[in-house]
């Protein structure tokens, strides 16, 4: 693990602070899920990018996936 240091806001560090105590772990770990929830997992899989976050109006979306991600079906 690579040690790194960041530096916050005190209303941040305060916030952040709480939160990982209501979820019972430490600040470091806070920040590292953070982390993962922002960065991308899978350079095969760009449609992760979107998963949860794009609301088409299209109750039939699923079966044009390709098109919304990629712009064209194969």
């Amino acid at each position: 693990m690579i040690r790194t240091q960041i530096s916050l806001t005190e209303e941040d560090y305060a916030a952040a602070r709480a939160e990982a105590e209501r979820l019972g772990i430490s600040l470091a770990e806070l920040l590292r899920r953070s982390l993962r929830t922002l960065l991308p997992t899978d350079a095969d899989k760009p449609w992760m990018r979107y998963a949860g976050l794009v609301e088409s109006g299209d109750a039939d979306a699923s079966r044009h996936i390709d098109e919304l991600v990629y712009g064209h079906k194969d």
